[in-house]
């Protein structure tokens, strides 16, 4: 394995190079065309086949190795956010109005180009295949991931990884947790409907501002009195949107809200509990509404057996100091839609420093990443591979 973690050190500045273009050049989930043809020439000049518009905007790279052994998948997302770049004092900006990556999807895909680069010119020593799947729309649900299955993207593959660069979390260390990881993150919008009229009369109105608001309130009885305290579950409002002037009531109001879950039973009570307050709210007040439940991704769930093997391969490459066991993260991932289908592992590479101020969140238009994570993510990705082939 060390000659391949010495050969990424070696083109660690090419990676950061696309990272840069990538990240002044993003596209949004559904419109990676740009993106998805810069991976696939890169690709193809390496002598690995590819497919493309896998689907939607995905590329399949496959590697063929020099010896027999399993398949093994490794991912990277692809996709941007429509949020402003406020990092006007950076050379690589967005050069994109209204559009970032402000998640790491230009670094995950930068550092997958890496592993496939150096995969490439290793290819008579691998014992087995290596196929890389560079995703659009992770950030949109349904997302990529789960078309890009039906298309046949993880057909021969026997394992799969992925990673995640994390700004919470500091540069040199990686995370994963075995079983549940992430949460299946669900959207609802709610819509008030209430009766309009003069601000000074509201005993002739039927005032939706006052039913929404009470709606958000009893909304946060669900988790501090109905859930049981140790089950992790977030309800949260994200939105809310009502009348237009000062002296008028509203006729209609509208809430935007997500429910964070990890256990699937769970997940089904919150929503009925959700139904009934909302119901039982607006007949208080003589008002109708309408509830618009989504429900999003499925929790990440790592496989257990592909969790004990992070420890090992990060312990054997960053020092066993440096390897955790994460917390449960609320935010949620359509790479659980793969590891519904094979056995991998999902993980967390630390890219925050403070000292050099990488200490936005993710979804921030200062979001930014220490670059040496990328090449933390691409021995620990490589690195999984390889020993699952061992």
């Amino acid at each position: 394995m060390n000659h391949f973690q010495e050969d990424l050190q070696a083109i660690f500045e090419e990676m950061v190079g696309w990272r840069r273009y990538l990240h002044q050049n993003p596209e949004l989930s559904y419109h990676e065309y740009q993106t998805a043809e810069f991976v696939a020439n890169h690709l193809r000049s390496w002598d690995i086949e590819v497919r493309t518009g896998v689907g939607g905007n995905g590329v399949v790279g496959f590697l063929r190795g020099g010896g027999e052994g399993p398949t093994v998948a490794l991912r990277a997302d692809m996709d941007a956010l429509p949020i402003q770049d406020e990092k006007k004092s950076c050379a690589y900006a967005s050069t994109k109005d209204g559009i970032m990556h402000a998640c790491g999807h230009d670094a995950h895909t930068s550092t997958l180009l890496g592993i496939a680069k150096v995969a490439s010119q290793h290819r008579a020593e691998l014992k087995g295949n290596l196929v890389f799947l560079f995703q659009h729309a992770e950030e949109i649900s349904p997302g990529g991931a789960d078309s890009m299955i039906k298309a046949g993207a993880l057909d021969g593959v026997d394992a799969v990884f992925g990673v995640h660069l994390w700004t919470p979390f500091p540069v040199g260390h990686v995370y994963t947790r075995a079983g549940a990881f992430m949460a299946a993150p669900d959207e609802f919008t709610i819509r008030i409907q209430g009766k309009g009229g003069h601000g000074g009369l509201p005993h002739q109105t039927i005032d939706s501002v006052y039913v929404a608001s009470q709606v958000v309130v009893n909304l946060q009885s669900i988790v501090s009195r109905q859930v049981d305290p140790v089950e992790p579950c977030v309800v949260s409002i994200g939105s809310f949107h009502g009348g237009s002037s000062f002296n008028v009531i509203a006729e209609s109001s509208v809430l935007n809200g997500t429910v964070r879950t990890f256990n699937p039973e769970l997940r089904q009570d919150v929503k009925a509990r959700i139904e009934r307050i909302v119901e039982a709210t607006a007949e208080m007040s003589q008002a109708t509404f309408e509830l618009n439940y989504k429900f999003g991704y499925p929790t990440v769930i790592n496989d257990a057996g592909e969790a004990e093997r992070f420890y090992k391969v990060g312990s054997a490459l960053f020092g066993a100091e440096s390897v955790h066991e994460s917390p449960l993260i609320m935010a949620g991932e359509d790479f659980s839609y793969y590891l519904q289908e094979r056995p991998g592992c999902f993980m967390f590479v630390g890219a925050g420093n403070v000292e050099n101020g990488i200490i936005y969140p993710h979804h921030h238009p200062k979001f930014d990443i220490d670059e040496r994570s990328m090449l933390n993510a691409a021995k620990l990705l490589i690195g999984m591979a390889l020993d699952y082939m061992a």
